[in-house]
């Protein structure tokens, strides 16, 4: 990911699985609204906060391991998003 524009906020992270990325990624955002807001002891947000999150990034993309070709595949911000709903939609069902 790339918070900004400049190259130099470039980050890489690295995850053991998809779900555990995504968790990631909520957990970053969740940093941000802890650190604008440090006095509100519980943080609620919707999906459209973490879509607009995720926007507001200058560049954010995946690369996933495929076993079957032995390769890193790229996915861009739309897939995250997709991947996040999914993610969430799931967490929230149980």
């Amino acid at each position: 990911m790339q918070p900004s524009q400049n190259r130099s906020s470039r980050t890489f992270m690295d995850y053991n699985s998809i779900n555990h990325a995504l968790d990631g990624i909520c957990g970053l955002y969740e940093r941000k609204i802890r650190d604008i807001n440090p006095m509100i002891p519980n943080i609620t947000y919707d999906i459209t906060d973490l879509y607009n999150f995720i926007d507001g990034l200058a560049d954010i993309s995946a690369l996933v391991y495929d076993h079957e070709i032995h390769a890193f595949l790229p996915y861009d911000r739309q897939w995250i998003k997709q991947k996040l709903f999914q993610h969430l939609k799931k967490l929230a069902q149980r």
